[in-house]
């Protein structure tokens, strides 16, 4: 039962890692384009899938099309997303250089991994109460054993819920350094 509750916390914490890492930090990375979803070959598909997505220079993203022919739909699907990236495209590529954060712009990223985090901690806590319900249910348990495995979900919720502050304070320091 404890180790259920782990991975699930566990599961927690690499989404608020996913979530997090689609933020951007001035910093080119790859997973900033995650959420963009191509249309080529009659459907939908994510930008991973039909292009190379690589680092040239600390503030560019280089998409290559795995088929030449996508260059266009890539493009729209890229702008489509709302990132607030401009691809150039030179017809065989597209370069996207990260614009620079402003100090306004770095406090709402910031604002957003604070919700992140946030968020985190509310399926955590929610977590803990399904825990909770499964020690309370469980007949073969005494009384003594509850409240022993109660106060161990309540201190892994405690260890976790530290985690995604550290991780939102290091989120943070990463966003607001120039």
């Amino acid at each position: 039962m404890i180790n259920e509750f782990k991975m699930k916390l566990s599961g927690a914490i690499e989404h608020l890692d996913r979530d997090l890492n689609k933020l951007r930090t001035g910093r080119a990375n790859p997973t900033m384009l995650d959420g963009v979803l191509v249309s080529a070959y009659g459907s939908k598909m994510p930008l991973a899938n039909v292009a190379m997505i690589s680092i040239p220079e600390a503030r560019q993203l280089l998409v290559k099309p795995f088929d030449p022919n996508t260059i266009g739909d890539v493009e729209k699907a890229i702008l489509d997303a709302n990132l607030g990236l401009n691809p150039t495209n030179d017809g065989e590529t597209l370069r996207i250089t990260i614009p620079q954060l402003t100090e306004e712009l770095r406090r709402d990223i910031v604002k957003d991994a604070k919700k992140a985090g946030e968020n985190s901690k509310i399926t955590i806590r929610n977590i803990r109460k399904d825990a909770m319900d499964d020690v309370k249910k469980d007949a073969e348990l005494t009384e003594d054993q509850k409240k022993s495995m109660e106060a161990n979900i309540q201190d892994l919720v405690n260890e976790y819920n530290k985690k995604v502050d550290d991780i939102v304070k290091a989120k943070e320091a990463d966003i607001m350094t120039i």
